[in-house]
């Protein structure tokens, strides 16, 4: 009997742990990305609500706008709003392509030269933002792009 409340006692507390660093040490609203190349969001903060959605991008932005213990009320740069798992979220800051197209400039300036053009949809990787520009990086391909022409973390 005492092996089994001492096994107990250290789950309860295994658990505890595993909750208290599940939790944002940060205010919301803030940013987060997929962190899975499928995640679904539900109507509800638990597995028994039904997906409202099914996202198959991984690094795609979204805001986190509530918690509620190991779920994330997100939404998505269509406005769309639901529940995910905070396993399926990461802190990796990401954007995406809201503009028809987006120069990915050599520099943070309208001057500079275009090294490539990110069309509507296009998710990138963000290292930094300031001045109205953010360092946009598409699978390898890196460059400078306006803070208006993406949605995500800036």
């Amino acid at each position: 009997m005492k092996g089994f409340l001492l096994a107990a006692g250290v789950s309860g507390a295994l658990l505890a742990a595993g909750a208290a660093k599940a939790a944002p040490n940060k205010p919301v609203p803030y940013w987060a990305s997929l962190a899975q190349d499928e995640a679904r969001m539900r109507v509800g903060p638990s597995l028994d609500y039904p997906s409202n959605w099914v996202y198959r991008r991984r690094d795609l932005p979204v805001k986190v706008v509530q918690v509620l213990g190991l779920w994330r009320k997100v939404e998505d740069s269509t406005g769309a709003q639901g529940w995910m798992h905070v396993r399926l979220l990461s802190d990796t800051p990401t954007a995406i392509v809201t503009a028809d197209a987006a120069p990915m400039r050599q520099s943070p300036s309208d001057d500079a030269r275009a090294l490539f053009r990110a069309q509507k949809g296009v998710v990138g990787r963000l290292s930094s933002c300031s001045n109205g520009w953010c360092a946009f990086d598409v699978r390898g391909q890196k460059g400078f792009v306006k803070a208006t022409d993406i949605w995500g973390a800036r």
